[in-house]
């Protein structure tokens, strides 16, 4: 059974850092492409960045430079570094297969930039 599960979110001030974790278990993680996704408070769900089998990534343009996905194939660990948070930044954040798999959304993490 594939299951994702993210985690590391909390409450962090205007250009802070934090490190988003997801863990994959059920899949041949080093195989597929997965990205990290968030959703805005009354805003629809959105690609933050993609990183593929082959480690191409690809970032939306409002984090371009400030953020930096990655991924541990020997853990079946995917990380989204976050880095001079932006208000604007502050959503749910979910991580999946890219193109996503609506079976597989999990509850995210919510994060939360504010002074």
């Amino acid at each position: 059974q594939v299951q994702l599960v993210e985690s590391g979110g909390g409450l962090v001030q205007p250009g802070g850092s934090l490190r988003l974790s997801c863990e994959v278990s059920g899949i041949i993680f080093h195989f597929n492409a997965m990205g990290w996704f968030r959703q805005a408070p009354g805003k629809q769900r959105e690609v933050v960045a993609v990183l593929t089998g082959s480690g191409d990534t690809n970032y939306a343009d409002v984090v371009k430079g400030r953020f930096t996905i990655s991924r541990d194939n020997t853990t079946n660990m995917m990380y989204l570094q976050m880095d001079r948070v932006k208000p604007e930044d502050t959503a749910v954040y979910y991580c999946n297969a890219a193109p996503p798999d609506p079976d597989l959304w999990g509850q995210g993490t919510l994060v939360t930039v504010s002074s």
